[in-house]
């Protein structure tokens, strides 16, 4: 085989994937479940469940997340994750991720609203790759979770 050939194949090759990395479609984040691990009326400890779905042909290689997350309308929580983890292509993983918070607008509005069971959420933010030409996606969405 032409070495110029083969190594015409390798750069194709490379560049096809490299496109493929650029045109990744938005994940989607949601919440799955909010624990109170402790707090108090200023500041509270939550354990956030969290599921990103991929909706991509190619997996994501996640090396963080960082995100913020909107409570009936008010500031609830921002942060990072410092995981490192694959979601499959058109799959989906959970992780768990601490935050610490001042929920006390949030938790009024919550309350005042007569609905105990559920919170409506906004969540966005960027998701940071480990790999690939493209390092980042941003992502934005809307959910409820269930309280506990």
């Amino acid at each position: 085989m032409n070495p110029r050939r083969a190594w015409l194949g390798l750069v194709l090759a490379a560049v096809l994937a490299a496109c493929a990395y650029t045109h990744l479609r938005q994940p989607e984040l949601s919440i799955l479940d909010v624990n109170l691990l402790k707090g108090d009326l200023f500041r509270q400890e939550l354990r956030v469940r969290m599921r990103v779905h991929n909706p991509n042909d190619l997996e994501l290689p996640v090396r963080g997340i960082s995100y913020e997350v909107q409570v009936a309308g008010h500031a609830f929580a921002h942060g990072e994750s410092s995981s490192s983890f694959i979601v499959p292509a058109n799959g989906d993983t959970d992780f768990d991720v601490n935050v610490t918070a001042n929920a006390a607008g949030a938790l009024l509005s919550l309350l005042g609203s007569g609905d105990t069971a559920s919170a409506q959420y906004r969540i966005s933010g960027k998701v940071q790759l480990s790999s690939g030409l493209l390092r980042s996606i941003a992502f934005d969405h809307s959910g409820s979770f269930r309280l506990h």
